[in-house]
């Protein structure tokens, strides 16, 4: 079984820049995409980002282009999010997912191990 175990998470201000990482105990990390999703209280899980196998392909939910950057470390099993910019909101839980395949999609099915999830709060 797979363990993702996300990190980095806090309370910043709008317009400040935060952190996340995401470490796998999978053999089969630099094979598989990974990717970031979101859930804040009430709302659904949504995508943020994703990454193939080699960091060559990413996708983005449209709400965090050109503001967050996905990008993965092999060597160390991890991935990351970049968040710049980041706007005022509750707080919200973010999950790093293992891909079933070497693509990333914006389909939460399409991954099958999730992290237990790191906060981030963003205050006025």
């Amino acid at each position: 079984q797979v363990q993702l175990v996300e990190s980095g998470g806090g309370l910043v201000q709008a317009g400040e820049t935060l952190r996340l990482s995401c470490s796998s105990s999978g053999r089969t990390f630099n094979y598989e995409a990974m990717g970031w999703f979101r859930q804040a209280p009430g709302n659904e899980r949504e995508f943020v980002a994703g990454i193939n196998w080699n960091g060559g392909y990413t996708i983005y939910a449209d709400s965090v282009k050109g503001r967050f950057t996905i990008s993965r470390d092999n060597t160390k099993k991890t991935i990351y999010l970049q968040m710049d910019s980041l706007k005022y909101d509750r707080t919200t839980v973010y999950y790093c997912a293992k891909g079933k395949s070497a693509k990333p999609t914006q389909l939460g099915w399409q991954y099958d191990a999730w992290g237990q999830g790191t906060q981030v709060t963003v205050s006025t």
